[in-house]
């Protein structure tokens, strides 16, 4: 996956197009993630031992990470990740449009 936990990304389909937030959670082999304060669900949550309150909580849900881009808050602009290889022999991760290194 050319996202990772802890990037910004950009909504780019479904209801919260347009949105940007920090990725919380990557699950590569569904191919889906977390992004904050997008994709809002409402949980039923009974209460428990280590949480007495029960009730109607709000929660982050799943995106699949086609419906997200890379968004670079500097430059405020979205953009796809490539890999390189660099001269040694390892990867980094290079946005397309800026051409900046992300790793």
């Amino acid at each position: 996956m050319r996202i990772k936990k802890g990037d910004t990304v950009k909504i780019i389909a479904g209801k919260d197009k347009g949105k940007t937030g920090e990725v919380l959670a990557v699950y590569p082999k569904k191919e889906r993630l977390i992004v904050e304060g997008c994709n809002m669900i409402t949980k039923h949550q009974k209460p428990n031992m280590k949480d007495n309150t029960g009730g109607i909580i709000q929660k982050e849900g799943t995106i699949h990470m086609s419906n997200v881009m890379y968004y670079d808050k500097s430059k405020k602009q979205a953009s796809r990740i490539r890999y390189e290889r660099l001269e040694d022999g390892s990867k980094v991760r290079v946005a397309v449009k800026t051409g900046e290194t992300l790793d």
